[in-house]
């Protein structure tokens, strides 16, 4: 595997960290604490294409690999991990739910607005009592001649009430059986499908997290993707590279932080002398940065066999596994690294410290990845 990055990838991730540091960087703090989703920042990502960043030209996307996809996570990620996160959900699970399995009719229909942002969206599995106890949902979709009837609430989707379409897995069996959920797609304004309570969260607060609430909500079959019970085969699918997407936030959000403490480390003064020079700290910045490289390399790895088509369910865990944890610590670290100062919203390293620790949760916890990577250990 080759370890440099190629020029288009670079070209791709400067694009992106001057775009954040443009337009991001100066309302961060602003729309953390009103927790304010700022929609038209996604409108002009996509302009720039990365709202469709693995969607092929075809469709009207942007046709690059997992490589290019990590850089535009890490880089956005670096500045605000809610406006990373809302990209890759955006990007990773609706997106490419329906370019992984829709037909070329679904595809056409809904991915060229999807791929420029024209249209946003989300992506629903988890309900209120099923988190990753996902075999057995309590949304159902019940087949009423050439239609399905969707009876539920989804809920923590992220873009659950400013999305324009949604991927929903809804249950067409019985519970805990196999084949038991078939996967659909639900555009705004069908009658029967409304938002429901958004989430007021510790960390990622420019990230919309909101209820879906289907009140027998009629779709024509025409929107299911895939096979009658096929959904939860194809949740795992999508979640496979999914899980890249958030070790490539998890990374963002790390090295954030890392130098931020890092900066701080060599300007601030104590006993006449930068804090930096004392091993205490400077045994952090060595931890830190050791970790962040560690998961990079994952996270590479991911990308790589990714671009040859291979299986990532193993990878993917372990990739974001180790990086959301690593967020974590990097953060917890850096906030230590700045002491009082890092209490405060006056510097950054409080934000990546919120924003961390839903890396370990979303998309599949991080006990849920040690028992995905132990599967693959011991049986795969």
């Amino acid at each position: 595997m080759n370890f440099q990055q190629s020029e288009l990838t670079e070209q791709v991730a400067q694009t992106v960290k001057d775009f954040a540091n443009r337009h991001i960087r100066p309302n961060v703090m602003k729309w953390d604490e009103d927790q304010e989703f700022p929609l038209h920042i996604f409108k002009e990502l996509g302009k720039l294409g990365m709202m469709g960043v693995l969607v092929p030209h075809a469709y009207g996307g942007s046709g690059l690999s997992y490589f290019e996809y990590n850089a535009v996570i890490q880089e956005i990620s670096k500045v605000c991990g809610s406006i990373g996160l809302s990209v890759a959900a955006h990007n990773s699970l609706c997106t490419n739910h329906i370019l992984s399995f829709g037909t070329e009719e679904q595809k056409m229909k809904w991915l060229p607005k999807l791929a420029t942002a024209e249209w946003l969206g989300a992506w629903g599995l988890t309900e209120p009592n099923t988190g990753s106890d996902a075999g057995n949902m309590q949304t159902t979709a019940t087949k009423d001649g050439d239609e399905w009837i969707l009876t539920g609430t989804k809920s923590w989707i992220t873009h659950g009430k400013s999305s324009d379409i949604a991927v929903v897995i809804c249950r067409t069996g019985e519970p805990r059986t196999s084949g038991n959920s078939t996967a659909f797609v639900v555009e705004r304004g069908t009658p029967g499908f409304t938002a429901g309570k958004k989430e007021n969260k510790l960390g990622m607060r420019a990230s919309e997290t909101a209820e879906m609430i289907f009140d027998h909500c009629r779709l024509p079959d025409s929107n299911r993707l895939g096979e009658t019970g096929d959904g939860f085969r194809q949740a795992m699918k999508i979640l496979d590279g999914g899980r890249i997407s958030i070790a490539a936030l998890s990374i963002g959000i790390a090295k954030g932080a890392y130098e931020a403490a890092l900066a701080y480390a060599q300007e601030r003064h104590q006993f006449d002398q930068p804090i930096s020079n004392f091993q205490g700290i400077s045994f952090k910045l060595a931890d830190m940065a050791t970790e962040i490289m560690a998961s990079d390399l994952l996270v590479w790895q991911c990308c790589d066999r990714k671009s040859r088509g291979e299986n990532v369910t193993k990878q993917g865990a372990m990739a974001k596994y180790y990086a959301s944890e690593t967020a974590v610590r990097a953060a917890n670290d850096a906030v230590q690294i700045f002491g009082g100062y890092g209490y405060t919203k006056d510097f950054p390293v409080e934000k990546y410290y919120r924003d961390a620790k839903l890396c370990t949760i979303g998309e599949g916890t991080s006990e849920i990845q040690k028992l995905v990577i132990s599967r693959e250990v011991l049986h795969g």
